[in-house]
């Protein structure tokens, strides 16, 4: 790879032939797919939550309802890809415009991922998770609209997107393509979602997470 760049930094660059709104739809469509693979094991409950919701109005066709919501949650985990894409490009173009700073990556992705551990320890963190964990709330009985549905799929990505996003800066951070990182982001975002004490997993997820970034800043500075 050019100026000492790796597989991580493959999404983001033009390859020959391609042109720059092809590369940001194949982007677009590899980060639905991935989304989709992510967060269905924690969406499911909030999306029975919701049709036990609407059923209590005594509506009882709720199918296109609930795919609506579904529908609407991953508009916003798109729109959310549309805004990494730029990002993620301006990054690598950095690296290529001046390589000597590829030897600072590793103490970056080191800071990132300290960061996001510290994120899990916040009210901020706290307050979205709980909506993503419980929304719409015991008893609660919710218009059988097609407008609500979607308002509510929306309102619960953006909470869903806000909740994660300290363990999506590290999926990016290690990179958007590693399977391996994006199975263990997305086992701590299920696990954090779906657990009877949440913000307690979400907490030591955090402890879990600060101390891997301090161990890659420790190694990058050569000191571990």
């Amino acid at each position: 790879m050019p100026g000492g760049l790796t597989t991580m930094s493959m999404p983001w660059m033009r390859m020959p032939g391609q042109t720059w709104p092809g590369v940001a739809a194949s982007f677009l469509a590899v980060w639905v797919v991935m989304m989709v693979a992510m967060m269905l094991p924690s969406l499911l409950p909030a999306l029975w939550r919701y049709r036990r919701a609407v059923e209590r109005t005594g509506e009882m066709r709720v199918g296109r309802l609930v795919t609506l919501v579904g529908t609407g949650y991953f508009f916003v985990w798109t729109v959310f890809g549309m805004a990494v894409f730029p990002l993620g490009v301006a990054l690598v173009s950095v690296q290529v415009e001046h390589p000597a700073l590829t030897s600072t990556l590793p103490i970056a992705i080191g800071i990132v991922v300290l960061m996001a551990g510290s994120l899990q320890f916040t009210a901020w963190k706290a307050r979205h998770l709980a909506y993503c964990s419980e929304s719409p709330g015991p008893g609660r009985a919710l218009p059988a609209a097609a407008r609500t549905a979607w308002r509510h799929g929306l309102r619960l990505g953006v909470h869903c997107s806000q909740c994660c996003v300290g363990l999506m800066a590290i999926l990016l951070g290690l990179g958007v393509m590693d399977v391996r990182a994006m199975v263990v982001v997305a086992a701590a975002i299920t696990v954090e979602r779906l657990a009877p004490a949440g913000e307690r997993v979400a907490r030591a997820t955090g402890v879990v997470v600060v101390g891997a970034g301090l161990f890659l800043i420790a190694r990058a500075a050569g000191l571990g």
